[in-house]
């Protein structure tokens, strides 16, 4: 069996990458090295907190120490690593912590890898010769979009807030590792995921939370910032799908085809609500529009052509069938917790 390190999957997509894969393969043990910050919850993971081929370590993806730890215990043969700071607002409050976990948590993990994989630039150690370290990042570091366009793996890097460019700087040491010491890497950009276990203060969950509360819904703006909507289950079967067929020293951006703006999501939420859980009028009159965020990037949008065509991925849900599924499983956790 071979054991891969993932880093940060008791947040978001991790927590929901961990499960799907290791029901898939059942030739990997993962070793999942959360620090637990607000944004990850075990309880997103209970329903592999017993599988025999799960481990949870909790740690510093910084801390030099447990990361060396865990791969002289472990064996650790590859790294898909999801851990990172990744609220634009608390980005642009406290930017020094996005900048010590992405630039220089990616930066432990690579260097760490390197020398234990490999015997010098270029050459493997035996045994190891099929270590792979896949970095997941964000459309973000490609900065902001007009009305027409879309980013493509050869789209330069104009990141616009600490968030976006502490990622960008991450994707760099990463490059840097393949082109300087020869290292199987991946990267991959996804646009704006969406799903089940995602945190409490996205725009989503917020959205639905706001409205089953009867509080205001906050919209930032005009509400007509744009976003590719990717559900977070195809992300994670394009992330499974390059980390083991995409070309070394290659980016893959994953994007789901769903250009919505806020404002649409909202009402679209407030509609499925309006039918789920119907209330006297509509959800719709609660939405309010709030002062914009420093530095809104207007419209993200992939091109995932490349990973479509080389790889064969493309996303099973539009917008409007996985948003459909999302409130359904958040409609059961809210109500579980009151």
């Amino acid at each position: 069996m071979k054991n891969i390190l993932v880093t940060g999957c008791a947040g978001f997509i991790g927590s929901n990458f961990v499960p799907y894969f290791l029901e898939k393969y059942e030739h990997y043990g993962l070793v999942n090295l959360d620090l637990l910050t607000y944004a990850g919850n075990l309880e997103n993971l209970n329903e592999v907190a017993e599988n025999k081929r799960y481990t949870f370590v909790q740690g510093d993806i910084r801390d030099r120490n447990v990361v060396e730890n865990l791969f002289n215990e472990f064996d650790i043969q590859g790294v898909i690593h999801f851990a990172a700071e990744s609220h634009v607002d608390n980005s642009i409050k406290n930017p020094g912590v996005f900048v010590e976990t992405n630039v220089n948590g990616t930066f432990t993990l690579i260097d760490v890898a390197y020398k234990y994989w490999m015997e010098k630039p270029f050459i493997r150690k035996e045994g190891y010769e099929e270590c792979r370290f896949h970095h997941i990042s964000t459309d973000e570091v490609y900065g902001t979009l007009g009305e027409t366009g879309f980013f493509t793996e050869s789209t330069p890097y104009a990141p616009n807030s600490p968030y976006s460019a502490s990622k960008a700087g991450s994707d760099m040491i990463v490059r840097a590792y393949h082109h300087t010491y020869g290292m199987n890497t991946v990267i991959t950009n996804c646009s704006n995921n969406y799903g089940p276990k995602q945190h409490d203060e996205k725009l989503i969950p917020t959205i639905i939370r706001k409205a089953l509360s009867g509080q205001n819904i906050p919209i930032y703006g005009d509400g007509k910032n744009i976003r590719d909507w990717l559900y977070v289950l195809d992300h994670c079967k394009g992330i499974d799908l390059v980390y083991h067929e995409g070309n070394s020293g290659e980016v893959y951006n994953i994007g789901g085809r769903n250009e919505r703006d806020n404002l649409y999501i909202a009402h679209k939420i407030c509609e499925v609500l309006d039918t789920m859980v119907p209330h006297e009028g509509s959800y719709k009159a609660l939405i309010s529009f709030v002062e914009d965020r420093a530095g809104h990037d207007r419209r993200y949008a992939i091109d995932a052509t490349k990973i479509e065509t080389k790889l064969g991925w493309e996303a099973e849900e539009n917008f409007e069938s996985g948003i459909v599924k999302t409130i359904a499983w958040y409609l059961q956790k809210y109500r579980s917790h009151v």
